[in-house]
């Protein structure tokens, strides 16, 4: 994700969590996850001085033209990584990840973040991909497949959740690029948005398919 977190049981021994990036970067490569004695997290959506993205974050130079079709998440019942579902510390703040399949509802900010990121190793290890329907969430297990719903225009894609975050309070979900575009907030950078989470009996059921909905044309707020 776009800051590092510590395991709780490794907080006196490790180093001292990057700073966040409303303040200045000191490292273009400091977005690497992995768990090491500091775990970083890959992600950054969020603002710049513009209220866009995180600095020194953003789109990708060339913008595919499909990049709004891109399809959803397909979900699969997949085992949860016990590495990146324990609790962490990050900014100060101490997260305790769901460790069940359990349902969850969430409301509030969606942010998404981009090419600063991309290609680094997410919580999970795996690789980010801009261009994929992935997503950081600060607490459900890793991995999870959400339904994110536009609270005004009502879409709705499905991502697979593989990385930690955001760790800024007013944020609930990062989502990749591919997934802010497909929602229509990649150039506003933020939207109000619902989350929520596809247990494992959804997804064995079939239960998400044919849920999502296109984007109403509203006029701009």
């Amino acid at each position: 994700m776009h800051s590092y977190f510590r395991p709780v049981s490794q907080q006196k021994i490790a180093g001292e969590p990057r700073r966040f990036f409303e303040r200045k970067r000191r490292s273009k490569n400091a977005g690497v996850c992995a768990f090491v004695v500091v775990v970083a997290l890959g992600s950054g959506c969020g603002t710049t001085q513009r209220g866009s993205y995180y600095q020194n974050d953003g789109p990708p130079d060339q913008v595919p033209n499909d990049i709004a079709s891109t399809p959803d998440a397909t979900p699969r019942v997949e085992l949860f990584l016990a590495r990146v579902n324990r609790p962490y510390v990050a900014l100060g703040r101490s997260y305790t990840p769901l460790t069940t399949d359990v349902a969850f509802h969430q409301r509030g900010v969606a942010s998404w973040y981009g090419k600063q990121f991309h290609g680094n190793r997410t919580a999970s290890g795996e690789i980010y991909d801009m261009f994929a329907m992935t997503a950081a969430h600060p607490t459900l297990p890793i991995p999870s497949y959400v339904r994110v719903t536009h609270s005004r225009t009502q879409a709705s894609v499905i991502v697979r959740v593989n990385d930690r975050g955001p760790f800024k309070f007013d944020r609930i979900i990062d989502l990749s690029y591919a997934a802010a575009a497909k929602l229509g907030f990649a150039a506003s950078g933020t939207v109000a948005v619902e989350v929520e989470r596809l247990t494992h009996a959804q997804i064995a059921a079939g239960q998400w398919r044919g849920a999502g909905v296109e984007p109403l044309n509203l006029p701009a707020p």
